[in-house]
Protein backbone atom coordinates (compact mmCIF):
# COMPACT_ATOMS: atom_id res chain seq x y z
CA UNK A 1 0.00 0.00 0.00
CA UNK A 2 1.27 3.79 -0.84
CA UNK A 3 0.60 5.72 2.35
CA UNK A 4 2.46 8.54 0.85
CA UNK A 5 -0.67 8.75 -1.99
CA UNK A 6 -2.70 7.77 0.63
CA UNK A 7 -1.72 11.16 2.42
CA UNK A 8 -1.68 12.96 -0.75
CA UNK A 9 -5.35 11.87 -0.93
CA UNK A 10 -6.43 13.41 2.40
CA UNK A 11 -4.38 16.48 2.09
CA UNK A 12 -6.37 16.87 -1.91
CA UNK A 13 -9.52 16.40 -0.07
CA UNK A 14 -9.20 18.02 3.22
CA UNK A 15 -7.11 20.74 2.45
CA UNK A 16 -4.45 19.61 5.53
CA UNK A 17 -1.81 17.00 5.95
CA UNK A 18 -3.22 13.94 7.60
CA UNK A 19 -2.09 13.47 11.36
CA UNK A 20 -2.43 9.77 11.49
CA UNK A 21 -2.31 6.46 9.39
CA UNK A 22 -3.22 3.16 10.31
CA UNK A 23 -4.00 0.09 8.72
CA UNK A 24 -5.38 -3.62 9.07
CA UNK A 25 -4.75 -6.80 7.17
CA UNK A 26 -7.26 -8.99 5.27
CA UNK A 27 -6.70 -12.84 5.74
CA UNK A 28 -6.31 -16.11 4.06
CA UNK A 29 -7.68 -19.32 5.81
CA UNK A 30 -5.16 -22.21 5.53
CA UNK A 31 -6.97 -24.82 6.75
CA UNK A 32 -10.15 -25.21 9.29
CA UNK A 33 -12.89 -24.44 7.34
CA UNK A 34 -16.50 -24.15 8.60
CA UNK A 35 -15.21 -25.31 12.17
CA UNK A 36 -14.91 -21.92 13.74
CA UNK A 37 -19.18 -21.66 14.69
CA UNK A 38 -18.37 -26.00 15.69
CA UNK A 39 -16.12 -23.98 18.53
CA UNK A 40 -13.20 -25.85 16.57
CA UNK A 41 -9.69 -24.87 15.26
CA UNK A 42 -8.51 -22.48 12.28
CA UNK A 43 -5.17 -21.38 11.05
CA UNK A 44 -5.75 -18.25 9.19
CA UNK A 45 -2.97 -15.66 8.09
CA UNK A 46 -3.26 -12.04 7.60
CA UNK A 47 -1.76 -10.78 3.78
CA UNK A 48 -0.19 -7.85 2.37
CA UNK A 49 -3.50 -6.54 1.20
CA UNK A 50 -5.16 -4.03 3.40
CA UNK A 51 -7.28 -1.38 4.45
CA UNK A 52 -6.11 1.65 5.19
CA UNK A 53 -7.32 5.28 7.03
CA UNK A 54 -5.38 8.44 6.88
CA UNK A 55 -6.89 11.00 9.22
CA UNK A 56 -6.81 13.66 11.68
CA UNK A 57 -8.62 14.45 14.83
CA UNK A 58 -11.88 17.11 14.55
CA UNK A 59 -13.10 18.92 17.21
CA UNK A 60 -16.88 17.49 17.86
CA UNK A 61 -17.94 14.14 17.93
CA UNK A 62 -18.64 13.80 14.08
CA UNK A 63 -16.73 11.20 11.74
CA UNK A 64 -16.11 12.11 7.89
CA UNK A 65 -15.02 9.13 5.90
CA UNK A 66 -13.95 9.20 2.66
CA UNK A 67 -13.64 6.75 0.47
CA UNK A 68 -11.23 6.35 -2.12
CA UNK A 69 -12.41 2.98 -3.99
CA UNK A 70 -16.28 3.92 -3.92
CA UNK A 71 -15.68 7.66 -4.31
CA UNK A 72 -18.40 8.23 -1.83
CA UNK A 73 -18.21 9.38 1.98
CA UNK A 74 -19.78 8.55 5.19
CA UNK A 75 -21.01 11.29 7.53
CA UNK A 76 -22.23 10.40 10.98
CA UNK A 77 -22.77 11.39 14.21
CA UNK A 78 -20.77 9.23 17.46
CA UNK A 79 -23.39 9.94 19.93
CA UNK A 80 -26.58 9.45 17.61
CA UNK A 81 -26.55 6.73 15.32
CA UNK A 82 -28.50 5.55 12.63
CA UNK A 83 -28.51 2.45 10.31
CA UNK A 84 -27.65 2.66 6.44
CA UNK A 85 -27.48 0.01 3.82
CA UNK A 86 -24.04 1.11 2.63
CA UNK A 87 -20.17 0.54 3.27
CA UNK A 88 -20.35 2.99 6.40
CA UNK A 89 -22.23 0.61 8.25
CA UNK A 90 -18.90 -0.94 9.22
CA UNK A 91 -17.61 2.06 10.69
CA UNK A 92 -20.93 2.85 12.39
CA UNK A 93 -21.20 -0.71 14.17
CA UNK A 94 -17.58 -0.30 15.36
CA UNK A 95 -18.68 3.01 17.08
CA UNK A 96 -21.75 1.47 18.27
CA UNK A 97 -19.64 -1.57 19.78
CA UNK A 98 -17.32 0.91 21.36
CA UNK A 99 -19.78 3.23 23.11
CA UNK A 100 -21.60 0.29 24.52
CA UNK A 101 -17.93 -1.12 25.73
CA UNK A 102 -17.99 1.98 27.81
CA UNK A 103 -15.00 4.21 25.51
CA UNK A 104 -15.09 7.96 25.05
CA UNK A 105 -14.66 8.42 21.39
CA UNK A 106 -13.60 11.53 19.87
CA UNK A 107 -14.48 12.75 16.31
CA UNK A 108 -11.86 12.48 12.89
CA UNK A 109 -12.20 13.21 9.24
CA UNK A 110 -10.57 10.65 7.61
CA UNK A 111 -9.86 9.19 4.10
CA UNK A 112 -10.23 5.20 3.61
CA UNK A 113 -8.89 2.81 1.01
CA UNK A 114 -8.08 -0.87 0.22
CA UNK A 115 -6.80 -3.39 -1.74
CA UNK A 116 -8.63 -6.40 -0.72
CA UNK A 117 -10.44 -7.59 -3.19
CA UNK A 118 -14.38 -7.53 -2.37
CA UNK A 119 -16.29 -10.67 -2.22
CA UNK A 120 -13.54 -12.98 -2.54
CA UNK A 121 -13.43 -14.40 1.17
CA UNK A 122 -10.25 -12.53 2.11
CA UNK A 123 -12.51 -11.00 4.99
CA UNK A 124 -12.58 -6.82 3.34
CA UNK A 125 -15.01 -6.57 5.80
CA UNK A 126 -13.14 -7.63 9.34
CA UNK A 127 -10.04 -5.37 7.99
CA UNK A 128 -12.35 -2.03 7.39
CA UNK A 129 -13.36 -3.20 11.35
CA UNK A 130 -10.19 -3.39 12.78
CA UNK A 131 -8.62 -0.49 10.85
CA UNK A 132 -12.11 1.73 12.16
CA UNK A 133 -11.22 0.54 15.75
CA UNK A 134 -6.98 1.60 15.21
CA UNK A 135 -8.11 4.77 14.31
CA UNK A 136 -10.62 5.56 17.40
CA UNK A 137 -7.83 4.36 19.42
CA UNK A 138 -5.97 6.60 18.05
CA UNK A 139 -7.67 9.50 18.27
CA UNK A 140 -9.49 8.95 21.27
CA UNK A 141 -6.40 7.75 22.99
CA UNK A 142 -7.33 4.60 24.64
CA UNK A 143 -5.02 1.46 25.13
CA UNK A 144 -5.22 -0.90 21.83
CA UNK A 145 -6.26 -4.56 23.15
CA UNK A 146 -5.83 -6.19 19.69
CA UNK A 147 -8.47 -9.51 21.26
CA UNK A 148 -10.55 -7.33 22.77
CA UNK A 149 -10.77 -5.20 19.54
CA UNK A 150 -11.03 -8.13 17.16
CA UNK A 151 -14.62 -9.07 19.40
CA UNK A 152 -15.82 -5.45 19.45
CA UNK A 153 -15.46 -5.58 15.63
CA UNK A 154 -17.03 -8.56 15.37
CA UNK A 155 -20.02 -7.65 17.82
CA UNK A 156 -20.67 -5.12 15.47
CA UNK A 157 -20.78 -7.29 12.26
CA UNK A 158 -23.19 -9.39 14.06
CA UNK A 159 -25.64 -7.00 15.89
CA UNK A 160 -25.29 -4.03 13.79
CA UNK A 161 -24.42 -4.96 10.20
CA UNK A 162 -26.39 -8.22 10.56
CA UNK A 163 -23.93 -10.41 9.67
CA UNK A 164 -23.90 -13.37 11.25
CA UNK A 165 -19.33 -14.22 11.09
CA UNK A 166 -17.33 -16.02 13.63
CA UNK A 167 -14.39 -14.53 15.67
CA UNK A 168 -11.93 -16.16 13.09
CA UNK A 169 -11.44 -13.01 10.27
CA UNK A 170 -11.62 -10.42 13.19
CA UNK A 171 -9.04 -12.17 15.34
CA UNK A 172 -6.87 -12.45 12.03
CA UNK A 173 -6.92 -9.21 10.70
CA UNK A 174 -5.99 -7.80 14.48
CA UNK A 175 -3.39 -10.69 16.23
CA UNK A 176 -1.44 -11.92 13.53
CA UNK A 177 2.10 -11.19 13.22
CA UNK A 178 4.18 -11.21 9.77
CA UNK A 179 5.82 -14.35 8.77
CA UNK A 180 3.12 -16.70 10.77
CA UNK A 181 0.16 -18.32 10.82
CA UNK A 182 -2.28 -17.96 13.54
CA UNK A 183 -3.72 -20.63 16.14
CA UNK A 184 -6.99 -19.99 16.98
CA UNK A 185 -8.95 -22.12 19.46
CA UNK A 186 -12.22 -20.52 18.61
CA UNK A 187 -13.73 -21.40 21.70
CA UNK A 188 -11.25 -20.34 24.64
CA UNK A 189 -10.05 -18.01 22.19
CA UNK A 190 -6.52 -18.98 22.98
CA UNK A 191 -3.96 -18.41 19.94
CA UNK A 192 -0.69 -19.57 18.82
CA UNK A 193 1.91 -17.92 16.17
CA UNK A 194 2.87 -20.97 14.21
CA UNK A 195 6.09 -20.43 11.60
CA UNK A 196 5.45 -21.03 8.03
CA UNK A 197 7.88 -23.04 6.10
CA UNK A 198 10.80 -22.11 5.07
CA UNK A 199 10.80 -21.43 1.23
CA UNK A 200 7.42 -22.23 0.36
CA UNK A 201 5.04 -19.30 -0.93
CA UNK A 202 1.17 -18.58 0.19
CA UNK A 203 -0.82 -18.31 -3.53
CA UNK A 204 -4.54 -17.45 -3.06
CA UNK A 205 -6.70 -18.13 -6.30
CA UNK A 206 -9.43 -16.08 -6.94
CA UNK A 207 -11.84 -18.08 -9.18
CA UNK A 208 -13.47 -14.82 -10.09
CA UNK A 209 -16.65 -16.35 -9.17
CA UNK A 210 -18.68 -14.94 -6.00
CA UNK A 211 -20.83 -16.80 -3.59
CA UNK A 212 -24.61 -14.78 -4.48
CA UNK A 213 -27.64 -16.00 -2.61
CA UNK A 214 -25.97 -18.49 -0.57
CA UNK A 215 -26.88 -17.60 3.01
CA UNK A 216 -29.50 -20.50 2.88
CA UNK A 217 -26.85 -23.28 1.89
CA UNK A 218 -24.30 -21.65 5.03
CA UNK A 219 -27.47 -21.47 7.82
CA UNK A 220 -28.32 -25.30 6.77
CA UNK A 221 -24.77 -26.33 7.48
CA UNK A 222 -24.29 -24.62 11.21
CA UNK A 223 -28.26 -26.09 11.74
CA UNK A 224 -26.85 -29.42 10.39
CA UNK A 225 -23.99 -29.19 12.66
CA UNK A 226 -25.89 -27.96 15.84
CA UNK A 227 -28.02 -31.16 15.12
CA UNK A 228 -25.51 -33.80 14.78
CA UNK A 229 -24.00 -31.90 17.87
CA UNK A 230 -27.62 -32.81 19.74
CA UNK A 231 -27.17 -36.14 18.86
CA UNK A 232 -23.75 -36.78 19.96
CA UNK A 233 -24.57 -35.17 23.27
CA UNK A 234 -22.38 -32.89 23.15
CA UNK A 235 -22.10 -28.52 23.58
CA UNK A 236 -20.17 -28.75 19.78
CA UNK A 237 -19.22 -30.70 17.19
CA UNK A 238 -14.97 -29.77 18.19
CA UNK A 239 -16.29 -32.29 21.42
CA UNK A 240 -16.64 -35.51 19.22
CA UNK A 241 -13.76 -37.72 18.23
CA UNK A 242 -13.31 -39.28 14.51
CA UNK A 243 -13.93 -42.84 16.16
CA UNK A 244 -17.02 -41.82 17.05
CA UNK A 245 -17.78 -40.89 13.74
CA UNK A 246 -16.65 -44.01 12.03
CA UNK A 247 -19.10 -46.12 14.83
CA UNK A 248 -22.25 -44.36 13.01
CA UNK A 249 -25.08 -46.66 11.68
CA UNK A 250 -27.19 -45.72 8.51
CA UNK A 251 -30.17 -46.91 11.31
CA UNK A 252 -29.26 -44.94 14.41
CA UNK A 253 -31.28 -42.13 13.55
CA UNK A 254 -28.76 -39.63 12.52
CA UNK A 255 -29.70 -39.25 8.63
CA UNK A 256 -26.40 -39.58 6.72
CA UNK A 257 -26.31 -36.35 5.25
CA UNK A 258 -26.06 -35.03 8.94
CA UNK A 259 -23.62 -37.29 9.28
CA UNK A 260 -21.41 -36.02 6.23
CA UNK A 261 -21.30 -32.65 7.76
CA UNK A 262 -20.11 -33.40 10.90
CA UNK A 263 -17.31 -35.81 9.62
CA UNK A 264 -15.77 -32.57 7.88
CA UNK A 265 -16.02 -30.98 10.54
CA UNK A 266 -14.79 -33.06 13.29
CA UNK A 267 -11.69 -34.51 10.54
CA UNK A 268 -10.94 -30.93 9.88
CA UNK A 269 -9.88 -29.85 13.35
CA UNK A 270 -7.71 -32.88 13.72
CA UNK A 271 -6.61 -31.65 10.09
CA UNK A 272 -5.34 -28.47 11.73
CA UNK A 273 -4.20 -29.58 14.70
CA UNK A 274 -1.82 -31.80 12.33
CA UNK A 275 -0.92 -28.90 10.95
CA UNK A 276 0.50 -27.00 13.44
CA UNK A 277 2.85 -30.20 14.29
CA UNK A 278 4.03 -30.32 10.28
CA UNK A 279 4.26 -27.03 10.08
CA UNK A 280 6.91 -26.23 13.63
CA UNK A 281 8.54 -28.97 12.17
CA UNK A 282 8.73 -27.35 8.47
CA UNK A 283 7.08 -30.27 6.64
CA UNK A 284 5.72 -28.81 3.23
CA UNK A 285 4.81 -31.88 1.76
CA UNK A 286 2.68 -32.93 4.54
CA UNK A 287 1.19 -29.35 4.98
CA UNK A 288 0.20 -30.02 1.18
CA UNK A 289 -1.74 -33.36 1.81
CA UNK A 290 -3.74 -32.33 4.44
CA UNK A 291 -4.87 -28.60 2.20
CA UNK A 292 -5.53 -31.90 -0.15
CA UNK A 293 -7.84 -33.47 2.65
CA UNK A 294 -9.08 -30.48 3.17
CA UNK A 295 -10.57 -29.37 -0.24
CA UNK A 296 -12.17 -33.34 -1.27
CA UNK A 297 -13.79 -33.14 2.74
CA UNK A 298 -15.48 -29.60 1.96
CA UNK A 299 -16.47 -31.34 -1.45
CA UNK A 300 -17.89 -34.52 -0.91
CA UNK A 301 -18.89 -34.00 3.11
CA UNK A 302 -19.73 -30.37 3.39
CA UNK A 303 -20.34 -29.68 -0.19
CA UNK A 304 -19.65 -26.34 -0.15
CA UNK A 305 -17.18 -26.15 -3.27
CA UNK A 306 -18.55 -24.96 -6.62
CA UNK A 307 -16.80 -25.86 -10.60
CA UNK A 308 -14.90 -23.11 -10.68
CA UNK A 309 -13.00 -24.12 -6.89
CA UNK A 310 -12.45 -27.96 -8.09
CA UNK A 311 -11.36 -26.55 -11.54
CA UNK A 312 -9.06 -23.71 -9.64
CA UNK A 313 -7.77 -26.56 -7.55
CA UNK A 314 -7.02 -29.09 -10.07
CA UNK A 315 -5.00 -26.69 -12.56
CA UNK A 316 -3.06 -25.37 -9.06
CA UNK A 317 -2.38 -29.21 -8.22
CA UNK A 318 -1.41 -30.48 -11.93
CA UNK A 319 1.70 -28.04 -11.39
CA UNK A 320 5.15 -29.95 -10.08
CA UNK A 321 6.00 -26.96 -7.48
CA UNK A 322 2.57 -27.40 -5.88
CA UNK A 323 2.55 -28.99 -2.95
CA UNK A 324 -1.44 -29.12 -2.32
CA UNK A 325 -4.47 -26.91 -2.41
CA UNK A 326 -7.93 -26.10 -1.18
CA UNK A 327 -11.01 -24.15 -1.54
CA UNK A 328 -10.61 -21.43 1.44
CA UNK A 329 -13.41 -19.47 3.28
CA UNK A 330 -17.19 -19.91 2.79
CA UNK A 331 -17.12 -21.67 -0.65
CA UNK A 332 -19.68 -21.88 -3.17
CA UNK A 333 -17.05 -19.66 -5.21
CA UNK A 334 -14.60 -16.76 -4.07
CA UNK A 335 -10.79 -18.22 -3.53
CA UNK A 336 -8.78 -21.36 -3.25
CA UNK A 337 -5.10 -21.40 -1.38
CA UNK A 338 -2.50 -23.06 -2.38
CA UNK A 339 1.40 -24.00 -1.01
CA UNK A 340 3.87 -23.44 -3.98
CA UNK A 341 8.17 -23.76 -3.83
CA UNK A 342 8.78 -20.08 -3.47
CA UNK A 343 11.43 -20.17 -6.35
CA UNK A 344 8.87 -21.60 -8.84
CA UNK A 345 5.83 -19.40 -7.99
CA UNK A 346 6.16 -17.02 -10.87
CA UNK A 347 5.84 -20.05 -12.84
CA UNK A 348 3.14 -21.54 -10.98
CA UNK A 349 1.38 -18.35 -11.30
CA UNK A 350 1.22 -18.07 -15.21
CA UNK A 351 0.92 -21.73 -15.63
CA UNK A 352 -2.59 -21.83 -13.12
CA UNK A 353 -3.94 -18.69 -15.00
CA UNK A 354 -3.85 -20.36 -18.58
CA UNK A 355 -4.64 -23.63 -18.28
CA UNK A 356 -8.03 -22.31 -15.65
CA UNK A 357 -9.04 -19.68 -18.34
CA UNK A 358 -8.64 -22.22 -20.86
CA UNK A 359 -10.74 -24.47 -18.80
CA UNK A 360 -13.44 -22.59 -17.92
CA UNK A 361 -13.32 -19.43 -19.40
CA UNK A 362 -12.55 -17.08 -16.70
CA UNK A 363 -9.77 -15.05 -15.97
CA UNK A 364 -8.40 -15.96 -12.47
CA UNK A 365 -6.68 -13.37 -10.22
CA UNK A 366 -3.86 -14.25 -8.67
CA UNK A 367 -1.80 -13.59 -5.85
CA UNK A 368 1.67 -14.52 -3.76
CA UNK A 369 0.85 -13.40 -0.47
CA UNK A 370 3.45 -12.70 2.88
CA UNK A 371 2.40 -13.22 5.97
CA UNK A 372 1.63 -9.69 7.23
CA UNK A 373 1.55 -7.94 10.80
CA UNK A 374 -2.39 -7.27 12.67
CA UNK A 375 -4.00 -3.90 12.86
CA UNK A 376 -1.67 -1.33 13.40
CA UNK A 377 -0.22 2.41 13.12
CA UNK A 378 2.44 3.74 10.58
CA UNK A 379 1.78 7.23 11.05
Amino acid sequence: MNYELIAHSFETYFNTKPKFIVRAPGRVNLIGEHTDYNDGFVLPMAIDREVCIAFSPRADDKVRLFSLDLQTDSVFNIHSLTSSHDWGQYPKGVANQLLKAGYDLKGFNGIITGNIPQGAGLSSSAAVELATAKAFSVVSNFEWNAVKMAKISQQAENEWVGVNSGIMDQMASAVCKAGFALFLDCRSLEIQHIPLPKDISIVVLDTSTRRGLVDSAYNERRNQCEEAARWFEVKALRDVSAKEVGDWKVESGLSEVVMKRARHVITENERVLEAIDVMKNGNAKRLGELFNQSHESLRADFEVTNDALNMIVACAREQDSCYGARMTGAGFGGCAVALVDAEKSSAFVKAVETTYQHKSGLEANIYVCKASEGASQVL
